[in-house]
């Protein structure tokens, strides 16, 4: 059996967003990504895979197509197949949110 402790697992980077792997099969990922205040994910875009966040701590700006919204904890956001997007820290507090990729690209 696999497990990991996500908490243990998160570490953060002075200078940029950190994507901290959990999981990983030919079939998805599971990571979680680590934000300090400011930093973000640039918007971009998947094509035949979607994007599931799932907010653990902090508070996160989502681009999600031409939305834009902010979500705190226990809030899981999608980003379909060809939906530009992205998250950023704008928050004062460390931003954690696991992310699910499927079919991994």
């Amino acid at each position: 059996m696999e497990a990991r402790v996500v908490t243990s697992a998160c570490s953060f980077n002075p200078d940029k967003m950190a994507k901290n792997p959990l999981f990983e099969s030919p079939h998805m990922f599971f990571d979680v990504y680590c934000l300090k205040p400011g930093q973000a994910q640039k918007v971009h875009v998947h094509y035949g895979s979607d994007k599931v966040y799932y907010v653990l701590s902090g508070s996160g700006h989502f681009t999600i197509g031409d939305q834009e919204a902010t979500y705190g904890p226990g809030t899981a956001v999608m980003a379909r197949s060809g939906q530009p997007h992205g998250i950023r820290n704008d928050g004062p507090d460390d931003l954690m949110a696991l992310v699910v990729m499927a079919p991994k690209p």
